[in-house]
């Protein structure tokens, strides 16, 4: 180990820390002060050591990067040039200017210019924003607007599938008042789904038939035995003259069918007998019949299929055309394991599709979770999934129109699938399917909207306590009684073309929910002299279930807004604590996370045989599961940069070529010292995102670095860069470093790939697919380079030992600024400035929390503030 590695990273993260200019940070200047620019200061100490060092490269005879030190004016508050004093403060903060071969800046020079720089920028930020304008008036996301039907009906089902998704933003947020806008067919849009959601959520007549599937493995299999039968008796025929020759066939088919397939299979146990399964959908042979009536569940002991480990190994269980739209579809296994002897425990899924015609097909995973199947061979378990019918899409469009048996087939199916990460094999005895299944009829989604009501009660009457109860929650505020008139007078006028009460206050609650009082959310705010607006009570209470839970205030938040409660600090606190505690925080960690790592980028890698489809969907949740594990125990934002653990399951293990974890549900699994994983920089869905599918691909690694994790995005390319020509046989045989290199040699290049380049090379032991490599077409790895001072960068150790020494100031405020933008649903101005340096700063001294971060926010003046 040489000396540089010779400090952990934990010890690097203390020494790092010293070294932060937030932890010193004093307390900010106060807002009723008016304070003044500093522009003596400037000219008597600052200006002469700008010109010595930076106005030589950037001035009258040079002007490199388009930028003239000397012109730039002084006073931040009143002047036009804040953006270029930022890229300054930027580029001395992080030691990338001057260049160490230019200038010899001294330290003690480098804190009197960044002492200044703070001070202004911050003096400056604050008499801005007591009189900028600025808007978080936007309408609600796709995600926001689905979680919000959610919780209003109580029903956890994907309501806002028709709507399109979002794009992002410059800062990659899809929740931004920038691209949230509503035109007049959105409006309708939105009004036919909340009609939809509401019929949906309640019912209208009697309770529909339970329709029942009951299969026994002998059934399920009956096509296949017959065909087994079938063909050992066209052997007994053939040689029926030969009884030698008949005995002797007959043996060689029968051992044969004591082999094992690899492929799922149906056995016979009393005999040993075993047949491949070989469903296909022509004429609907392998369709069950269902029956109106439940029968006694009866299985036959002696016949059961086997699911094999293996790449999507399944049992295809055919249902006919008959499956309900709505409602909850219960599917129940009587399943086993096939030894309790080993670890390998096997994880079982379900999926549901159907297939019309060669060309008309659809195949969609209805499990959210794998049930792991532990019960013995001899003993074994029912497991259950209850499936939601509405959301499942795209259901066969001929299955109402075209008759069994004939193509395009209507018929549709489930199948049980085989998602164990190690081998071991699946055993099914026994499978029974219902629906729509109610527990209790009316639903209790229907009672929570109207409220246990009868016929006998007045309509009027009724509308008026469905509304009083339904609209404050909708509308997330107090509801006058003139806007509950109105809608009376709506619904007066629907009820005599509606055939019940019912379906006319689906009218009148569609009218609620597709309203601007609904679906838009924040203020506008107009230029003013005056100091900071505070969000209302309600608002704030909005503000916060958006940004924590990416829904409406439940009922305890409304209550405490109502009653003023929420402008307490320890009241505030206790509910950031408490929100962050339910289930529903899951929705802004996964939304969270996504959008500020892009890792919507993802979902376009071509993994194809490479990668196995359970390892790449694990893949996609590491980061995730991090970010959570990070969060619940408030952890340092530093263990983003490097952990000593990570969020594994045995398919993430595997790929990573770890042992001993067992299983497909994640958990925290401690690292090595010194092992190639470990933060965010070595996840391979991350890894893999930003590479060019086939090969690493340092330029996005490194861009997708300095933008999510630095909030340092490189300057955009000059037009007419020239491309690598592969066409050359001297580039073509360089490595992937080297070519690279090569391009930066160019004049046009230089100014982009030095900032780039480094970082991006620091991943190069990290294939495509994310996996840890030590050598390339049999030649070592090279993943050094050197920074922009200098300075060298070996691998990822030394990226990470880089970052934790020298940019943890960096790290805590890109990521402050990231999650504002998130929880405020609009982009950072440089007025926001000094109000996000005070939040950065306050977290740094409390040893850089994740949760600590998100209660500083919650309780800051920017998130409480129009």
């Amino acid at each position: 180990m040489t000396e540089n590695h010779a400090v952990s990273f934990e010890d690097l993260k203390k020494t790092g820390a010293q070294k932060s200019a937030l932890k010193k940070r004093i307390v900010p200047l106060s807002d009723s002060i008016v304070p003044e620019p500093a522009l003596e200061q400037f000219k008597l100490r600052i200006h002469p050591i700008l010109k010595t060092h930076c106005i030589p490269c950037h001035g009258p005879d040079k002007s490199k990067a388009r930028l003239r030190i000397d012109e730039l004016n002084p006073d931040l508050t009143q002047g036009n040039d804040v953006d270029w004093w930022l890229e300054v403060q930027a580029v001395l903060s992080n030691g990338e200017m001057p260049p160490p071969e230019k200038s010899k800046l001294s330290g003690e020079d480098r804190g009197k210019v960044m002492e200044w720089l703070a001070g202004e920028i911050h003096t400056a930020s604050i008499i801005r924003r007591a009189s900028g304008a600025h808007s978080s008036f936007r309408r609600m996301t796709k995600y926001e607007y689905n979680y919000a039907l959610q919780d209003l009906l109580g029903l956890p089902w994907n309501f806002a599938r028709d709507l399109p998704p979002e794009s992002r933003s410059e800062d990659g947020f899809k929740n931004s008042s920038e691209n949230l806008h509503m035109s007049v067919a959105q409006l309708e849009i939105y009004r036919r789904i909340a009609r939809k959601a509401l019929k949906r959520a309640t019912v209208d007549g009697p309770k529909p038939e339970l329709v029942y599937w009951n299969a026994s493995m002998e059934q399920i299999g009956s096509v296949e035995w017959n065909q087994h039968k079938a063909e050992l008796e066209k052997i007994r025929k053939e040689f029926k003259n030969d009884p030698v020759e008949q005995k002797k066939k007959v043996d060689q088919f029968l051992l044969k069918s004591t082999k094992t397939p690899s492929r799922t299979y149906f056995k016979d146990l009393s005999k040993g007998t075993m047949i491949e399964h070989r469903w296909n959908y022509r004429g609907a042979k392998f369709a069950i019949e269902p029956s109106d009536a439940r029968d006694d569940v009866v299985y036959s002991p002696d016949q059961v299929a086997i699911i094999p480990h293996g790449r999507r190994q399944k049992l295809v269980i055919e249902l006919g055309e008959k499956i309900p739209d709505e409602g909850i579809l219960r599917v129940r296994v009587l399943a086993s394991r096939e030894s309790t002897l080993n670890k390998n425990v096997p994880y079982m899924g379900l999926e549901f599709g159907w297939q019309a015609s060669n060309e008309g097909r659809a195949l969609i995973q209805v499990s959210q979770e794998d049930i792991k199947i532990e019960a013995p061979m001899d003993q074994p378990k029912w497991y259950q999934w209850d499936i939601v019918l509405g959301d499942i899409y795209p259901r066969n469009s001929v299955r109402k129109t075209s008759r069994l048996g004939i193509t395009p087939s209507p018929s549709e199916h489930i199948r049980l699938v085989n998602h164990s990460a190690s081998k071991a094999d699946i055993i099914i005895h026994h499978v029974e399917v219902m629906g729509p299944i109610y527990d209790e009829w009316p639903p209790q989604s229907h009672q929570n909207i109207f409220l246990g009501r009868t016929g006998a009660q007045d309509e009027l009457d009724s509308a008026r306590e469905i509304l009083n109860r339904f609209m404050p929650k909708a509308c997330r505020r107090d509801i006058s009684k003139e806007e509950i008139d109105r809608k009376l007078n709506l619904f007066q006028k629907v009820r005599p073309t509606s055939k019940s009460f019912e379906e006319a206050m689906v009218e009148v609650l569609a009218t609620v929910l597709s309203s601007p009082q609904f679906l838009y959310l924040g203020h506008h705010t107009s230029a003013t002299n005056d100091t900071l607006q505070p969000l209302s009570q309600e608002n704030l209470a909005s503000r916060l279930s958006i940004f924590l839970w990416c829904s409406i205030p439940d009922e305890r938040l409304r209550s405490l807004a109502s009653a003023g409660k929420l402008m307490d600090k320890n009241i505030l606190k206790s509910e950031v604590n408490r929100m962050l505690a339910d289930p529903r925080s899951k929705r802004f960690v996964l939304h969270f996370v996504e959008q500020w790592l892009n890792m919507e980028l993802l979902e376009y890698v071509e993994f194809g045989n490479k990668v196995p489809a359970p390892t790449e969907k694990a893949m996609k949740q590491e980061s995730i599961h991090f970010f959570q594990e990070v969060l619940a125990k408030n952890e340092s934002i530093l263990n983003f940069i490097h952990s000593d653990y990570t969020m594994l399951n045995e398919h993430l293990a595997n790929h990573y070529g770890l042992s001993d974890v067992h299983g497909n549900e994640f958990r925290r699994v401690q690292l090595k010292l010194n092992h190639n994983r470990g933060g965010l920089l070595t996840h391979a869905g991350l890894l893999a995102m930003n590479s060019s599918g086939k090969d690493s691909n340092p330029l996005k690694r490194g861009i997708w670095m300095l933008e999510n994790i630095l909030n340092d995005p490189p300057p955009p390319p000059p037009p007419a860069v020239p491309e690598i020509d592969l066409a050359d046989p001297e580039i073509a045989k360089m490595t992937l470093k080297e070519r690279i290199e090569n391009h930066r040699d160019h004049a046009a290049c230089m100014s982009c790939h030095i900032k780039i380049d480094p970082w991006g090379i620091a991943f190069e032991n990290y294939d495509a697919h994310g996996r840890w490599r030590d050598q390339i077409e049999g030649k070592p790895v090279d993943s050094t380079s050197l920074l922009f001072n200098n300075e060298p960068l070996e691998g990822i150790h030394g990226l990470k030992r880089f970052l934790l020494t020298h940019r943890q100031d960096q790290l805590v405020l890109a990521l402050a600024h990231k999650l504002c933008v998130f929880a405020l649903g609009r982009p950072l101005t440089f007025a926001d400035y000094s109000l996000l340096e005070e939040i950065a700063a306050n977290v740094r001294q409390k040893d850089d929390g994740l949760k600590t971060l998100l209660l500083e926010i919650a309780t800051s003046k920017l998130f409480q503030s129009k």
